[in-house]
């Protein structure tokens, strides 16, 4: 049975990602900071790896087949985490994946990262984090599943999401349960070729959406 290798495991968005795997009894390698924040979390399909992702954390990675990249550094940190978690641990993460050949990478990104120069203030050195990450998978070799979120609210799954941008910009968001919804789908629908999508609240199921 093939290992997921998550990677921010006990963020919001990874958290949920990784119950959903363990009830569909896949194996998961959760790699967090700090284990007691999956202290709630039992399951014998579950391997808790705990390392920072500044440092060298390659070994997660061992006897895994697929990476999913859901860390990130948080609205309450500065650009200097933006920079060392959002782009140098997703760059450590594609390289990572190289050496131990992976078979599919997922990358949670976000709206916007396909151009940030489209964007000004506070929100544009996370964007520009997050283009770099993205690029820097792109020519890595790797096949990937690049997922590109709306905005993120708090809302209960739908479980009903859109790969096509709505053009009101205040429908364009998505709630992470749904988003971990569709990363449960494409973790255990692995593509045979590289792919990048937007992801939205909408009203197709998951899977016809994310096929």
């Amino acid at each position: 049975m093939n290992k997921t290798l998550i990677i921010g495991a006990s963020g919001q968005i990874g958290k949920m990602t990784t119950e959903l795997l363990l009830k569909n009894e896949q194996n998961v390698v959760a790699l967090v900071r700090d284990k007691s924040k999956l202290s709630d979390l039992e399951s014998p399909f579950l391997n808790i790896v705990e390392q920072d992702l500044e440092g060298d954390f390659s070994n997660a990675l061992s006897g895994c087949d697929q990476v999913i990249f859901a860390a990130g550094s948080g609205g309450n940190t500065g650009d200097d985490k933006t920079v060392l978690i959002d782009l140098w641990a997703a760059t450590k993460a594609a390289n990572y994946a190289k050496e131990h050949n992976i078979q599919h990478f997922i990358m949670v990104s976000s709206i916007g990262a396909d151009d940030p120069d489209s964007i000004t203030g506070d929100l544009k050195p996370y964007l520009v984090a997050k283009h770099m990450a993205d690029q820097h998978l792109i020519n890595s070799g790797l096949n990937y599943t690049i997922v590109r979120p709306g905005t993120l609210t708090n809302d209960k799954a739908s479980l009903e999401v859109t790969t096509e941008r709505p053009k009101d910009r205040d429908k364009a968001k998505i709630s992470r349960e749904n988003v971990a919804n569709g990363l449960l789908h494409i973790a255990t629908n692995s593509p045979n070729s590289s792919r990048i999508f937007e992801l939205f609240d909408g009203d197709k199921p998951v899977k016809a959406a994310v096929k």
